[in-house]
């Protein structure tokens, strides 16, 4: 069990952010131990075939099913929504004794790479970067309209719960692992047991993709407390069920009809384009005549629309697929 507690200074400071440098450490992860993350086989399935002859392996080696990764890989994000290139940078410039310090402590496997890299952080963090690049464009660069997607809207969905009921409504379903009581934020982990103060640091929350079924924590110094859990909606993102879609098709068309069968969660133009094969004029087009139906309905976040479905809108798609159920019975 971790036990992280709070001040009023640290509850000012919790902030959510996306992180591409994360979800590229939890999809290795992923990838090495698909039995554990076995709603992604399709993913690794394809990547693995992807990846063939790309060097990276100092990345695997420092990303192990078994070990603690190190903490300087796992940088917490500076910005809401961090770019790829920037935490990339931000890796390369990590101090040497720092990733000596956390090599030390994270018991991972000293491979010709890894000596390398402790020897002489410099350049063995340029030949991370470019493996981390390189894992980047084959296996997850092509998904990232559809994934990042995913997480915005997670971001939103928590964004809403803490303006609504403050950190009790941030924490309640975070996941199952996860609870706030008076003050603090605790996650089962196991088998270790630690308590820690987040010391007007605050704590950063990541949603992702690859993390699930587990959460992860980043809480030693310097780095801000962090605490990395599966993205809502991850469980159905490489499935394609069209039931509801194929019900609906012939009373809103086709397009319409697969849009509605996806807004079970917030989603972007960008993200729905992404996941369909449209392009983003066509479902905004689409977008404006469910809203004007009442089936749908937009709320701005930033400089980004989130589309949802509304009651209506929830009830038709039901209607529709508990009838398509029955008619195959």
């Amino acid at each position: 069990m971790l036990t992280l507690t709070f001040t009023a200074e640290d509850a000012l400071r919790t902030r959510l952010a996306i992180s591409p440098l994360w979800e590229v450490v939890a999809a290795v992860r992923a990838m090495r131990d698909p039995s554990r993350h076995s709603l992604h086989l399709p993913w690794v399935v394809a990547s693995r075939a992807a990846l063939a002859g790309a060097d990276i392996g100092l990345l695997t080696d420092l990303v192990t099913r078994s070990a603690r990764t190190p903490d300087f890989v796992t940088v917490p994000p500076e910005t809401p929504v961090a770019e790829l290139a920037d935490e990339v940078k931000r890796l390369r410039g990590v101090a040497p004794a720092q990733v000596r310090a956390d090599l030390d402590a994270s018991g991972v496997r000293r491979s010709p790479a890894v000596r390398a890299l402790y020897e002489d952080p410099e350049q063995g963090l340029d030949d991370l970067a470019a493996a981390v690049e390189r894992f980047w464009s084959a296996a997850l660069e092509p998904h990232w309209p559809r994934l990042r997607g995913l997480l915005e809207a997670d971001v939103f969905y928590r964004a809403r719960k803490i303006a609504s009921g403050g950190a009790r409504a941030l924490f309640a379903d975070v996941h199952a692992d996860v609870r706030w009581e008076a003050g603090t934020v605790r996650v089962t982990h196991r088998p270790y047991s630690h308590v820690r103060s987040a010391r007007g640091r605050g704590l950063v929350l990541v949603p992702s993709i690859f993390a699930w079924p587990q959460v992860f924590t980043l809480t030693a110094e310097p780095w801000q407390p962090t605490l990395f859990y599966p993205a809502r909606g991850v469980g159905t993102l490489w499935e394609r069920d069209d039931g509801a879609a194929d019900a609906l098709a012939g009373v809103l068309g086709a397009g319409r009809a697969r849009l509605l069968a996806l807004l079970d969660s917030p989603a972007t133009t960008t993200e729905l384009a992404a996941r369909t094969g449209m392009t983003t004029g066509g479902v905004s087009q689409h977008l404006a005549a469910l809203r004007a139906a009442g089936l749908a309905v937009g709320r701005r976040e930033g400089r980004q629309v989130f589309s949802a479905r509304t009651d209506l809108g929830d009830a038709l798609v039901a209607a529709s697929t508990e009838n398509r159920a029955t008619l195959g019975k």
